[in-house]
């Protein structure tokens, strides 16, 4: 749902006041943060979606590696996880045991226990989890305390939307869509360790509204604004000969739209990385703000985790609430 739509739906829902609700809805966090006890606090998560590929298996473990992302984004360990399932009657119930058993086995990998669910008819499929995972009162990591001279290290590369959606067009084989799987499959706990250990101040996970959508949310709420440079934000090959060729997700124009005038695009940056900045994502990497002095070794120890691409792709700056400054 497009941020400004929410925004407006939100407006109209009483507010809660708990002392011990830590994060709720007056920011653009992940997830919300409750304080159960002085050492333990949970970190509670939604998300479910259509599928983004055709084998189902796969599809279930993308959609579990993506709900996980809130509570690792947050500094948390994920602990339990609710199915919630959107089932198309029309669909053989083979593909469902499938769907499930990715998403079991994604939640094993993750040290996390299934411990229930909930279905329902609908007519179209979709599936994901709810998710609660566990903190420290006074160690979760919001995405708006990002603070001036901080490094933003992205730890995935981008571009699993454009290259999904290029295969349900047939413009790419089975085995060119492969990295796009390998990066909406990898599980973010290792990005997640990196946060904590290195005391990022802001973090948040890159998913539908892209990276420069998801910057902005940590810029307006850091009250700072953030600066992009282009040419070191790692893509996923292939991607921007696809942009070249026309293909883009339905949320681009969404994100272009709500971003604005927030966004400010150097004449140095081409059209087809201008998109991509701005392009969905799905189960992606998480974008750290850590001090500039650690940003080498953040980005080392991203890649010992397995994040290979793992990038130092732009600074925090003084400048208005939420803009976005982009160079090559």
């Amino acid at each position: 749902m497009a941020p400004a739509v929410l925004d407006e739906i939100v407006s109209g829902i009483p507010k809660f006041s708990d002392p011990n609700m830590l994060v709720g809805t007056e920011t653009a966090d992940d997830a919300g943060v409750y304080r159960l006890s002085d050492d333990i606090a949970i970190i509670n998560t939604v998300d479910y979606f259509t599928p983004i590929v055709d084998d189902p298996y796969t599809f279930g473990a993308i959609a579990v590696t993506n709900s996980l992302s809130d509570v690792y984004s947050m500094g948390g360990v994920p602990r339990t996880a609710l199915n919630i399932v959107l089932w198309d009657k029309t669909l053989p119930t083979s593909a469902l045991g499938d769907i499930l058993r990715g998403g079991a086995e994604t939640l094993q990998k993750a040290g996390c226990t299934l411990v229930g669910g909930h279905s329902v008819e609908a007519p179209e499929l979709m599936y994901g989890t709810a998710v609660t995972g566990v903190v420290h009162p006074d160690q979760f990591v919001r995405n708006c305390d990002a603070r001036v001279g901080d490094a933003l290290v992205l730890s995935k590369p981008l571009g699993v939307g454009i290259l999904a959606t290029a295969a349900k067009f047939d413009k790419i084989r089975f085995d060119q869509l492969q990295p796009a799987i390998d990066g909406m499959t990898l599980l973010n706990n290792g990005a997640g360790e990196v946060l904590r250990e290195f005391g990022a101040h802001a973090a948040t996970d890159i998913t539908g509204f892209g990276l420069l959508g998801h910057a902005h949310e940590m810029a307006e709420g850091s009250g700072l604004a953030i600066e992009i440079h282009a040419d070191s934000v790692p893509a996923l090959d292939l991607v921007l000969e696809q942009i070249a060729d026309g293909i883009h997700t339905a949320a681009c124009g969404t994100n272009k739209e709500y971003l604005g005038d927030a966004i400010a695009f150097d004449d140095s940056v081409t059209p087809e990385w201008r998109q991509l900045l701005m392009e969905a994502e799905t189960s992606g990497g998480l974008l750290l703000s850590v001090d500039p002095s650690q940003a080498d070794d953040v980005v080392d120890a991203l890649k010992l985790k397995g994040c290979a691409q793992a990038a130092v792709v732009g600074r925090v700056i003084e400048g208005e609430s939420g803009r976005i400054e982009v160079r090559a």
